[in-house]
């Protein structure tokens, strides 16, 4: 075993024979024991010419690893190598990782190997564990009756939450996405309200607040707010499933559009309309205001725009994308990312201080997962 190649779940038969022409005298074994996502190269002419090619020449495989060491899958010998190999590798000033991928039934699972390695690891190098960035990640690659180890390089890991990056929600927790209901046909009304609904709950936002102006047909509202809930629940189910942490249900109000801008004028009021300036040019005092706010408003139109009287009271008018018109239920994730990504880039830390959504601790139990 020289290379371990992991691929797309289909495409194991491309990427083996993409080997094959890269080195036509290799031995290269696809999907074996019936495992998808795998093919091994159990013999090449040059074993580190062979990972550098296809690096470099199949996008097809999405990781490749070299086995420093190929042992019988049993317990006791995997830990043997792995601790010795970590030994030679791992510095005591460094932090590390074990990463087993278990195929098939095994007498032990991947979290059981880990622990009991991790222990090891740590007794014999003095390395701290550090499964989010790890300096070095101990690979164990479990194939039928043989077990693959190496000790990687963990900053070349490619992560979600790598150590250059923070949090978002905590951000959109702060912000209260006012909303024009989007009203003239049930239909209507109902897809985009469902739309809605899973965008705000995506980003967790604190609060949305459906804002008609004047009066309204009962129906279609009724049938907007309904599908908004529907929406939310929808995202927030897949939430739930997905994340290490317990998401928050974006809570839902209604108000006149007018009522809300008087009642909060003294809080940032951002307007999104075509009339406004480009959202890089937002005065530096005003993004300041913003990132020091418990509470930042974002006003978004539907089929009609947000009324021009609104705008005297608004903190700032912004455009998203000059000249182009974006649908009603795009509105708020446009204007969510563009805000967020403009006060990173002004350097302000927009990831630390909770906001109108939850009070503190409602921040400390969504820490945690359930």
């Amino acid at each position: 075993m020289m290379l371990i190649v992991k691929t797309p779940l289909g495409l194991e038969a491309v990427v083996k024979s993409k080997i094959e022409l890269l080195d036509p005298g290799a031995e290269v074994v696809q999907s074996p024991y019936g495992l998808k996502g795998i093919v091994i190269v159990e013999k090449c002419s040059d074993q580190d010419r062979l990972l550098r090619l296809i690096n470099d020449e199949v996008p097809e495989a999405e990781k490749v690893i070299k086995p420093e060491a190929v042992v019988p899958t049993n317990t006791a010998q995997i830990l043997e190598v792995a601790t010795a190999l970590s030994r030679e590798r791992i510095a005591p000033h460094e932090s590390f990782a074990v990463r087993t991928h278990r195929r098939a039934h095994r007498s032990f699972t991947s979290i059981e190997l880990n622990a009991k390695v991790g222990a090891l690891i740590q007794q014999a190098t003095d390395a701290r564990v550090d499964l989010d960035n790890p300096d070095k990640i101990v690979s164990i690659e479990v194939v039928g009756d043989r077990t693959a180890i190496s000790v990687l390089n963990g900053r070349t890991e490619l992560r979600k939450m790598g150590p250059s990056k923070s949090s978002s929600w905590r951000f959109f927790n702060r912000v209260s996405v006012v909303q024009m209901p989007y009203l003239g046909t049930v239909e209507g009304a109902k897809e985009v309200g469902r739309r809605i609904g899973r965008f705000v709950q995506t980003f967790e936002v604190g609060e949305l607040v459906i804002a008609p102006m004047g009066s309204v047909d009962a129906r279609e509202l009724a049938t907007f707010i309904e599908n908004v809930f529907e929406g939310i629940a929808s995202r927030l189910e897949v939430q739930r499933r997905s994340y290490g942490r317990r998401p928050r249900e974006v809570r839902v109000k209604v108000q006149d559009l007018y009522q809300l801008v008087l009642e909060r004028r003294s809080e940032p009021i951002l307007v999104f309309e075509p009339e406004g300036e480009e959202i890089y040019r937002l005065p530096s005092e005003v993004v300041k205001r913003v990132h020091g706010a418990k509470r930042v408003n974002i006003l978004l139109g539907s089929r009609e725009g947000i009324p021009k009287g609104v705008f005297r009271l608004a903190t700032a008018v912004l455009d998203l994308c000059p000249d182009v018109t974006l649908p009603t239920e795009l509105a708020a994730p446009a204007a969510l990312i563009a805000l967020y990504n403009l006060l990173k880039h002004e350097g302000h830390d927009v990831d630390s201080s909770p906001g109108c959504g939850a009070d503190e601790e409602g921040y400390q139990r969504q820490e945690h997962p359930e």
